[in-house]
């Protein structure tokens, strides 16, 4: 069974001074951990002297590279059988923290769930909506919060999709997609988020873009025919319907049938392509 003993914290951050030093205090009040590491993300605060003041080990980074370039960080320092990771920004809570690593007996990712109403705006809880209703279709798994940043794994299993990670925002929706995607137990625990310190450093529009690549790349490693079928479904269609109607109008047919006929039928076949090694991929690292 999972429990705190067992389990190494690893929690990204940058310029993080105002609230890092508490959130470390809270944990370590809260259950004995392996170990707390903080990943120093280029801070130009204090963060790095409050981490340690708290008790907590401090890895550094030169300058800033990401909040997924510390994450990456943080569990290659880690010597935990879990792996915790959070934020430190004191949204999270240390009491949801210990029941989320329980549950890791159970299942093989666990994931912070936010309620809606504890989301940041509601611009910011339409795209997050939005980036669930399409990750839901994507993995055919209902999926209540794709982009939250607290969730405990097996640190091999992390270790697995190391490589996919990417070095900014996207690290949640990454792991999330891709545990599921590769077959792996998926738990969405309900937690309640508490207002962060200090200001959001995500960019609505320019990182939701980026979570939606994000969900594109995952899901044409592991499953391509999601993506590939519907588009060439949709072309097919248009091309079969618009040409019946002028075979069957003018008597002859036109060149723009023909054209989202023959795509379809490319993309259905790139498609299979893709579906073959991407099996052949999950086969190699077995």
């Amino acid at each position: 069974m999972a429990d705190p003993s067992q389990t190494s914290i690893v929690i990204p951050a940058f310029n993080e001074g105002p609230s890092i030093g508490i959130v470390i205090t809270a944990l370590r009040e809260a259950a004995a951990w392996h170990e707390i590491i903080v990943v120093d993300d280029g801070s130009t605060d204090d963060t790095v002297e409050r981490a340690r003041g708290a008790g907590a080990c401090v890895v550094k980074h030169p300058y800033n590279k990401g909040n997924g370039a510390a994450v990456k960080s943080g569990i290659r320092q880690a010597t935990g059988e879990f792996i915790l990771v959070m934020d430190g920004d004191g949204q999270h809570q240390p009491a949801d923290a210990k029941r989320i690593v329980s549950r890791l007996a159970e299942y093989d990712l666990v994931v912070g769930a936010r309620a809606p109403a504890t989301q940041a705006s509601g611009t910011r809880r339409m795209g997050n909506a939005l980036l669930n209703s399409l990750a839901t279709y994507l993995t055919d798994r209902p999926i209540p919060d794709l982009t939250s940043g607290f969730r405990a794994a097996r640190r091999a299993q992390l270790r697995e999709f190391l490589y996919l990670l990417p070095n900014g925002f996207s690290t949640p929706t990454t792991t999330t997609m891709a545990f599921i995607k590769a077959g792996y137990s998926v738990l969405f625990e309900p937690i309640e988020a508490r207002q962060r310190v200090g200001h959001s450093k995500i960019k609505l529009v320019k990182d939701g873009f980026r979570f939606f690549l994000i969900l594109m790349k995952v899901v044409t490693i592991y499953s391509p025919l999601r993506i590939f079928l519907p588009i060439s479904a949709v072309s097919f269609g248009i091309g079969l319907i618009y040409g019946l109607w002028t075979v069957a109008s003018q008597h002859k047919i036109p060149n723009g049938a023909v054209l989202f006929l023959m795509f379809g039928v490319i993309v259905f076949l790139v498609g299979l392509v893709s579906e073959q090694i991407s099996a052949l991929r999950a086969e190699g690292r077995q």
